[in-house]
């Protein structure tokens, strides 16, 4: 259903984060600025399938039952 990316794609992914945050260094004195930035690059750092990063973290915690 989901397909992972393969690490070649990941890497890039996580380059171009860092390179954007990076980039965005001088905007994020702001603070309400800088978590929203923070919290997106956050999300495409984590995203390493088709899965949404959302379901992908509560898969890991578990179950609540």
């Amino acid at each position: 259903m989901y397909t992972p990316f393969d690490k070649t794609r990941v890497v890039l992914r996580r380059c171009a984060v860092v390179i954007a945050g990076i980039t965005c260094l001088p905007t994020l004195i702001v603070p309400p600025m800088a978590s929203r930035l923070y919290s997106h690059l956050h999300q495409v750092w984590l995203k390493d399938s088709t899965k949404p990063v959302w379901l992908a973290e509560s898969e890991k915690v578990g179950g609540f039952f």
